[in-house]
């Protein structure tokens, strides 16, 4: 088959989200292989600006909600939680007395956020299942690379957890499913690793990730209305509820750049 042929192949192949599971959602496996492929996996974060849209969304909450002095994050599903390293130097910059909590349900993802994140009094990891979170446990509820893992009929279900879980509102960072990012991971993940998870899981990630008529869906599922997520780069979308606003059925999209 011509690359051509190919592409056209797969853009088709991409027109819904797949359904395959990915080798980190078997908690059957794991161990070092896993270690390694989160150690990785950071690479490629770095490579494709997985942080960005993370940031971007937690500022505009935060401008919402009238620039607090201080301000907690959880970031759900977290792995070794490395794309808040650029909320800490943010929140640096700001003066903003910052606390980040990492929940992750497996032990691999918390040694390694423990590890990374080592002599950061800011940052507290605890494993746990986003199901189980009690309500408002933190302002601002993240999650980076996550809600993908979630099948159709568990994505509200998710994107609930994480609105209940959180007082100020809920950032949602994560993949647009379309050909061009799923040639890009497919060929970074070989370049940069030989790991099994790498390997296989990210461009599956592409494939399980979403476009706009997805994000509306979700939004019509949790009765938000107006516009709340916007195209990020790389090859990302940035779903922002701020919970105020969605119960004043205020759903216009802002866009607070410089703050």
């Amino acid at each position: 088959m011509s690359s051509g042929r190919r592409m056209g192949h797969m853009s088709r192949e991409l027109r819904s989200r797949s359904t395959a599971e990915e080798l980190m959602d078997d908690f059957s496996q794991g161990g070092p292989e896993l270690s390694e492929a989160l150690r990785h996996l950071r690479r490629l974060n770095r490579i494709f600006s997985a942080a960005a849209p993370t940031l971007y969304g937690v500022k505009q909450l935060w401008a919402h909600a009238g620039k607090p002095r201080s301000l907690s994050i959880l970031d759900v599903g977290a792995g070794s939680g490395d794309v808040n390293r650029q909320l800490l130097k943010w929140a640096d910059k700001q003066g903003i007395a910052l606390a980040v909590e990492l929940v992750d349900l497996t032990e691999e993802a918390c040694s390694e956020a423990r590890r990374y994140y080592e002599g950061e009094p800011r940052i507290k990891v605890v494993q746990s299942d986003l199901f189980g979170l009690p309500e408002g446990r933190a302002d601002i509820v993240t999650a980076t690379q996550f809600l993908h893992h979630f099948g159709e009929d568990e994505l509200p279900r998710a994107a609930r957890c994480m609105l209940r879980a959180s007082r100020i509102g809920v950032v949602i960072n994560d993949i647009h499913r379309h050909w061009l990012a799923w040639a890009a991971v497919w060929l970074t993940a070989r370049l940069l690793s030989s790991n099994r998870y790498i390997v296989h899981d990210g461009p599956l990630s592409v494939a399980k990730g979403f476009r706009s008529e997805d994000w509306k869906k979700l939004g019509q599922e949790l009765g938000i209305p107006g516009k709340y997520y916007s195209w990020r780069p790389l090859f990302r979308f940035a779903a922002v509820i701020d919970k105020h606003q969605a119960s004043r059925g205020d759903g216009a999209e802002r866009n607070d750049e410089n703050v």
